[in-house]
């Protein structure tokens, strides 16, 4: 489904600038199709993950900070911010929440003092388990939304667009 070009100039602002790089119309009506569904994909898939994981009162950053610190122990939060390409400052309210929750300890790095290491409890892998068996629902929902043999193409083209410079 393509949009008219007005509607894009309208609402997004960017397509004088694209247009401007070279960009044909139709590539920038294309593009900003694309940016508008994976949009919203990520936004169906975030609130999937909010109501599974309501249950356990753990939010998909919750849940995606714990994931790593399990798969990843003795991590600083700015190793954390940086993995997940969160602040430092919004990783350390994630990591004082699983604290409270008594999922994650924080210890002070050997050599230097300021930097505390985070690594998960028993509690932490219990939750973990826990939060990845609420989770299996809307992951099946995305595997049921893949093209027959398109995880391949879809999982490197979504990792070149996630690790890409910004």
């Amino acid at each position: 489904m393509m949009f008219e070009f007005e509607y894009y100039a309208q609402k997004k602002g960017s397509c004088e600038a694209l247009l401007s790089e070279g960009m044909t119309m139709a590539e920038t009506g294309a593009q900003a199709e694309i940016d508008d569904l994976l949009r919203r994909a990520a936004a169906t898939q975030r609130l999937a993950m909010e109501r599974a994981l309501a249950g356990v009162k753990v939010t998909p950053a919750q849940y995606a900070v714990l994931s790593i610190i399990v798969e990843t122990p003795g991590l600083s939060n700015a190793d954390i911010a940086r993995i997940e390409r969160l602040t430092p400052q919004t990783t350390s309210v994630i990591i004082a929440n699983l604290e409270r929750k008594r999922a994650v300890v924080r210890r002070a790095h050997e050599t230097h003092g300021r930097i505390r290491r985070a690594q998960a409890t028993e509690a932490g892998l219990r939750l973990l388990r826990d939060c990845r068996e609420r989770l299996r629902g809307p992951y099946r929902r995305l595997g049921a939304a893949m093209p027959q043999g398109g995880e391949t193409w879809v999982e490197t083209w979504l990792t070149r667009l996630a690790d890409a410079e910004v």
